[in-house]
């Protein structure tokens, strides 16, 4: 491993889509290996050729394409020939298993699913280790002779590491400190199957680790109880200079607070848990992800990147920059982060007040020609945004907000008529189109000092004109301020909407 050179790695299972816990821990390897000057790799761990979900991997790729998280190399991402394979499916572990038997590290197995159940059943709390494994079907139990014949014949076998009992493991974490685990609570795990000759996660994690230079392991709390079992793999293959140094993250729990966070958590309180859509090629079930949910990517970075961790100061919104600047294993939490999805909108809502009113019309535009408005002026829709954007966390929510800018009121709400128009009130508005009518230019500051100095040279009440003019041009009582409002619909609109009202209500 070189001592000069941080590279940190994202190894997902391409088992279903990516997790949003996941994308947390790709972001805080990310963060770490900027901070360092080092390198960020994607590795597919595909070992497991019974959970292999078709487009799985295309879709990890393309959620960190969207978030914005950059890989310098892996799979999907450009290869570099000193490291590749990132596929563990096409690199041969053979050799590695090879050594582990000779040095007699490990060990064959022949127990079936059958005869491993039937065991449970007898012992509850069996586990295949140095208290049991003499009473298997193993290499240790059976002679040379009779495991060859074995092979010859075909008979399915794994192999398993020989854990020795009671010794102490130390673990050293970035975030924990020295976590120690007696060896008797680790089973003879299984490191390779003649199955599909594909070996498991636990050998492969560590012949890759070993054999692409990783100098840090940032991975989440739920992988700490494998971290005595990859320390042993790195003794026995003579490693222990090399091994990476560990940090497991805290878990992402409920919104409650109480254990991890699930999709059926997402799916119970409305909120998606993967970065983008999915549906499951099998069921065909279909999951929203945060893009299609109208989360801006920066947003979904700085919430995920707050969930265990602080910059060390009151600072929320913080550029990808930043973050990279202030990142701190030593700040990061050991105990578990409660998922606050409502904070998330709040993230969603402050970064679209910080994209300019042109890109949020143009995301806005969607919406409008779905509700039948085709090619509105550009520059119309930006001036809306302009002065609507800031009461919105989501794009969508622009439409239910500023339907009336685009479409005028063909009915009006019976609630706000009964409150707002009064007996006199055709007659002043129809007074209003004749006072509107000759001012120019139609603007806001103007315009309302205007129409506010002809309320009070007649001896109007303010609050019932205002009243009764918001409700003519929007068929209810919400929306900007007056002013803006004639502003964006332009002098022609405002008196069409007046005589209109005026008109239908009397």
């Amino acid at each position: 491993m070189s001592e000069s050179k941080v590279r940190v790695r994202f190894a997902p299972s391409p088992t279903g889509p990516l997790h949003i816990g996941g994308v947390r821990t790709a972001l805080y390897n990310y963060l770490f290996a900027k901070q360092h000057g080092g390198d960020l790799i994607l590795r597919i761990e595909d070992t497991d050729s019974q959970r292999f979900v078709q487009g799985a991997e295309e879709y990890i790729i393309d959620s960190f394409k969207w978030l914005g998280i950059k890989f310098d190399e892996g799979a999907g991402f450009g290869d570099n020939a000193a490291y590749a394979p990132y596929r563990q499916s096409e690199r041969s572990y053979r050799n590695y298993v090879e050594q582990l038997l000779d040095a007699r590290l490990a060990y064959i197995a022949f127990d079936t699913p059958e005869e491993l159940e039937a065991k449970r059943r007898e012992a509850p709390n069996f586990q295949y280790d140095a208290s049991t494994r003499m009473q298997m079907r193993n290499s240790l139990t059976l002679s040379d002779d009779e495991v060859q014949s074995l092979i010859d014949r075909g008979e399915r076998h794994v192999v398993r590491i020989k854990v020795e009992p009671d010794e102490e493991i130390h673990v050293n974490d970035l975030i924990r400190g020295d976590v120690v685990f007696n060896s008797s609570v680790i089973d003879d795990k299984v490191l390779f199957k003649s199955s599909d000759n594909l070996p498991t996660y636990h050998l492969a994690n560590v012949v890759d680790d070993h054999l692409m230079d990783i100098s840090h392991v940032i991975r989440g709390e739920e992988w700490l109880s494998s971290a005595p079992l990859h320390v042993l793999l790195y003794r026995c293959f003579g490693w222990e200079q090399t091994m990476p140094a560990f940090a497991h993250l805290p878990l992402l729990l409920k919104p409650e607070g109480g254990g991890k966070l699930s999709k059926r958590d997402g799916d119970r309180l409305g909120f998606p848990v993967f970065p983008l859509e999915w549906r499951d090629p099998t069921s065909g079930e279909l999951s929203t992800g945060y893009r299609e949910s109208g989360y801006l990517p920066e947003a979904v970075v700085n919430f995920l990147a707050l969930l265990g961790w602080n910059p060390g100061n009151d600072q929320e919104l913080l550029s990808m920059d930043e973050m990279i600047r202030h990142f701190d294993l030593s700040r990061c939490s050991k105990s578990g982060a409660k998922f606050d999805y409502e904070k998330g909108k709040w993230f969603n809502h402050q970064y679209i007040q910080k994209r300019s009113d042109r890109e949020i019309a143009l995301m806005f535009a969607p919406f409008t020609a779905e509700h039948g408005v085709d090619n509105p002026d550009p520059e119309y829709v930006e001036k809306v945004v302009g002065l609507m954007k800031e009461r919105v966390s989501f794009v969508r929510e622009l439409w239910d907000l500023t339907y009336y800018f685009f479409i005028a009121p063909v009915e009006y709400d019976e609630k706000t008529v009964k409150k707002r128009w009064k007996e006199d009130s055709a007659a002043q508005l129809t007074e209003l189109v004749d006072v509107l009518a000759g001012r120019e230019p139609f603007d806001v500051e103007g315009t309302e000092s205007y129409v506010k100095a002809w309320i009070e040279s007649k001896g109007y009440n303010l609050g019932n004109i205002m009243n009764a003019v918001r409700l003519t041009l929007v068929g209810q009582g919400i929306g900007p301020q007056i002013f803006h409002l004639t502003e964006a619909i332009g002098k022609d609109e405002t008196i069409r909407r007046i005589k209109r009202a005026v008109e239908i209500l009397g």
